[in-house]
C-alpha cells in the first residue's frame, strides 16, 4: 500500500523533474536564437550587405548578451530575466535586419 508521504515524495520528483526540464527547454530557446542570429550575421557578411564596422558593432553586442546570459544562468534564470534577455534579443534582431537592409555595402 503507497501511503501519503511517498505519494508526496513522488509528486515533487514529478514537478521538481517538469521545473527543470522547463528551465533546460528556456535556455535551449534563448540558445537557439543566439545561433539563428549569427548565422543572418555571418550570411550579411557573405552576401556584403553588413560592413565590417557594422559586423564588429552586431558581434560586440552579441558577445556582451552572451557575457550577461552566461552571468545570470549562475544562480538559475528568473522569469523577469528571461524576458529582459528576450527583449535584448529582440532588439538585437532588428538591428540585424535594419542594418542587413540600409543599402550600404562592403567594398
Amino acid at each position: 500500500m503507497i501511503d501519503g508521504k511517498r505519494i508526496g515524495i513522488v509528486a515533487t520528483v514529478f514537478v521538481g523533474a517538469g521545473v527543470l526540464a522547463a528551465a533546460d527547454a528556456e535556455a535551449g530557446r534563448i540558445h537557439a536564437r543566439a545561433e539563428r542570429q549569427q548565422a543572418r550575421i555571418a550570411q550579411g557578411v557573405r552576401s556584403g550587405s553588413l560592413t565590417p564596422r557594422e559586423t564588429a558593432r552586431i558581434e560586440a553586442r552579441e558577445a556582451a548578451l552572451a557575457r550577461d546570459v552566461r552571468l545570470m544562468r549562475k544562480d538559475g534564470l528568473s522569469p523577469r530575466e528571461r524576458a529582459r534577455i528576450e527583449s535584448r534579443q529582440d532588439r538585437l534582431s532588428r538591428d540585424i535586419y535594419r542594418r542587413k537592409h540600409d543599402r550600404q555595402r562592403r567594398r
